[in-house]
């Protein structure tokens, strides 16, 4: 058996319609810009990481919630190679974001939770009850009752990983000591430490989770990766043309968990979803421009020097 697929995940998070509107630049306060472009695109957060994961080789059931005229998206889970026996239709809105991506590729993003936030304690239950000790639980912040959903999982020995995104103000009284890897950015872990810099960042947060793998994700910077003894390691990332950059800190959770899996180690791990990443902000949209694995080991460009 494929070392992938030891260990599944279950991975309780959004599933969302994108609504991408692409403009000359994003809209500020008070303004009106013109939609030179409007496409609707498979997307969430949840269902995003999900799909990363397939595609790097792992093997992924989603729990989620979709509403009225959003059968399609958990079918798009499905041929994506993502199980879906814990997707539920409910009769109400579907959760949706809506997009502007300017004409350097970066975004500005509202997103209306919808059926993200029904899923109810049972439909919880049942299916963590399906996991076994060992596999993980992959939690972002676009579904209701994380903390309760970290708990549930330590209870059943699951290893967790948070990727706290969206960041809101709850997120700084989430069990965070539960969680066996955090993946977040920058303006994340400065909400969560009140540091910016990256190294002061790491070391406020390692002093708060020492148990925990860090994973920091820098953009176009790369990543620097904290273990739970020695330095901060840096990762340099491929260097591209953006064109959209929504999408791409989920292929790099997706990735990065995916080969953690495999018993690469988390230089390793992080290294290879820099790649994937910087292939998915070549292309336009969020699930759909997420790599295939043989996609990524074929595109190796020219590195980036990582941040020290």
């Amino acid at each position: 058996m494929p070392p992938a697929l030891l260990h599944g995940v279950l991975n309780v998070g959004s599933i969302n319609e994108d609504r991408v509107y692409r403009v000359h630049s994003i809209a500020r306060p008070g303004e009106t810009v013109c939609g030179l472009e409007y496409r609707v695109f498979a997307g969430g957060k949840g269902a995003n990481q999900s799909v990363a994961l397939a595609r790097a080789g792992a093997r992924v059931r989603h729990v989620g919630k979709v509403g009225n005229g959003g059968a399609w998206l958990r079918d798009k889970l499905a041929g994506c190679g993502v199980g879906v026996r814990h997707v539920t239709v409910a009769d109400a809105p579907t959760g949706h974001a809506v997009i502007q991506v300017d004409a350097s590729g970066e975004n500005s993003i509202v997103l209306f939770p919808g059926t993200n936030h029904q899923i109810t304690a049972d439909e919880r239950r049942q299916a963590l009850d399906g996991a076994a000790p060992g596999d993980w639980l992959l939690l972002q912040n676009e579904v209701n009752d994380i903390p309760d959903l970290m708990a549930m999982g330590r209870e059943r020995g699951l290893r967790i990983v948070l990727n706290p995104a969206p960041m809101t103000t709850p997120v700084r009284a989430y069990p965070l000591e539960l969680a066996d890897l955090l993946i977040l950015n920058e303006t994340e872990g400065e909400a969560l430490t009140g540091e910016g810099e990256p190294s002061r960042l790491l070391d406020a947060l390692r002093r708060r989770l020492p148990a925990a793998t860090i994973v920091l994700t820098l953009g176009a910077a790369g990543a620097r990766v904290a273990e739970r003894d020695g330095d901060a390691s840096p990762v340099a990332t491929p260097h591209v043309q953006a064109t959209d950059t929504t999408g791409a800190g989920d292929t790099f959770v997706g990735y990065c968990l995916a080969l953690l899996i495999e018993g690469r180690t988390p230089v390793e791990a992080a290294r290879y979803a820099c790649r994937a990443a910087a292939l998915s902000v070549t292309r336009p949209g969020a699930m759909d421009s997420i790599p295939r694995r043989d996609e990524v080991e074929s595109w190796i460009p020219p590195l980036r020097s990582p941040v020290v």
